[in-house]
């Protein structure tokens, strides 16, 4: 009995040794980030990397479009597929093919 209580006192204490060496050191490190999230040339390429991305999300969009046309239900509304309307409540379009039921 005296053993499990030793463990458990060391357990106790390590926990709590361990949670103030582990917050400061978390305080630490969310500093640095902080200032490097902070610094104006990460903001400045974050942007730029934002609008490239943004670009090539568009790119590859409209390269499914061309390739695939009104097959693929569900895809994101952009300026060049707002006239599109779903014609089913599936999300597929109709189509003129019988279905077997």
């Amino acid at each position: 009995m005296r053993n499990k209580l030793m463990f458990a006192a060391g357990l106790g204490v390590g926990y709590v040794l361990g949670t103030r060496a582990g917050r400061e050191r978390y305080e630490q490190i969310k500093g640095a980030a902080q200032r490097v999230a902070d610094n104006p040339r990460v903001q400045e390429a974050a942007g730029l990397l934002g609008a490239r991305v943004s670009r090539a999300a568009n790119a590859a969009r409209d390269m499914a479009d061309d390739k695939f046309g009104g097959h693929v239900p569900f895809r994101g509304k952009s300026e060049r597929h707002e006239r599109e309307t779903v014609t089913s409540p599936t999300g597929w379009p109709e189509s003129d093919t019988p279905r077997v039921t």
